[in-house]
């Protein structure tokens, strides 16, 4: 499958924030079974129950990453259901995510992903064999974690291959005349992050970006405007955001996840 040798890294993204033990409590279920592991936190401030908001960043931010990393990205408001889990191997990596939309934008990115649904038999062939109904992020995404990172297992040996899983929440921006796409998040510094990816508007020759009944200009970075005006840019993530220097721009528009927005020639 496409992945390269484990390099004993692991990822993992959460909507869990820091209050709690959750987090941690997954890193520790991962030492017990893989003392070496290296253990980095993507993030843990998901929007709560927004999948797409992980498979978003996830898609964004491997590439950062050496090959052979195991990501593991734990946003399931379906826990305890029947919803599926899924590994997915793509551009040298795994990708270990509950199947509900998450993992799509690898798998749009990268078509010659291979995808493994994981098997009851699995789960006892590793010990897992009482998982509680509200922390699969313990019980079966942290242990197994650890067995893909160790190079114990592969994700062949999870379960069965399949060829589909459940899309994204969130559809890809549309292009005709005008590129349409939404706020996917919102950083700390109020920053509206779109999923207008960079390559998409490179054909206007002056675009302007439209939120919220209000159009921006595109500029290099936030310094080229004044303090307290609003800009748009492409920032480090390669996507259109609209900012406001050295203000929240989400606070200042009144704008939140999923509000549209717009890129046109001027």
């Amino acid at each position: 499958m496409n992945a390269a040798r484990p390099s004993g890294v692991i990822t993992i993204t959460t909507d869990f924030g820091h209050q709690g033990p959750f987090a941690g409590v997954m890193k520790g279920c991962i030492l017990s079974r893989f003392a070496d592991a290296r253990i980095i936190d993507l993030t843990h401030e998901i929007v709560v129950h927004w999948p797409a908001e992980a498979g978003f960043w996830l898609a964004r931010a491997f590439a950062y990453f050496p090959a052979g990393t195991v990501h593991v990205a734990v946003v399931d408001p379906g826990v305890g259901t029947s919803r599926d889990i899924i590994v997915v191997a793509a551009a040298g990596h795994i990708f270990f995510a509950p199947d509900n939309g998450l993992l799509a934008p690898i798998v749009t990115r990268y078509p010659e992903a291979a995808i493994v649904r994981l098997t009851p038999a699995a789960l006892v062939r590793f010990g897992i064999e009482r998982a509680s109904a509200t922390f699969h992020g313990r019980d079966i995404f942290a242990p197994l974690a650890a067995e893909l990172a160790s190079g114990r297992c592969t994700p062949a040996d999870l379960g069965e291959r399949v060829r589909t899983l459940v899309p994204s929440w969130v559809d890809e921006p549309t292009v005709d005349a005008n590129v349409t796409g939404l706020v996917m998040t919102i950083d700390h510094f109020g920053n509206l992050i779109t999923n207008i990816d960079a390559p998409l508007i490179t054909r206007f020759r002056n675009p302007l970006v439209f939120a919220g009944n209000h159009g921006f200009e595109l500029r290099r970075t936030y310094g080229d405007v004044r303090p307290g005006d609003y800009l748009a840019l492409i920032n480090s993530f390669g996507v259109v955001e609209i900012a406001r220097a050295e203000q929240s721009a989400a606070d200042g528009l009144g704008l939140s996840r999923g509000a549209p927005v717009t890129v046109r020639e001027a």
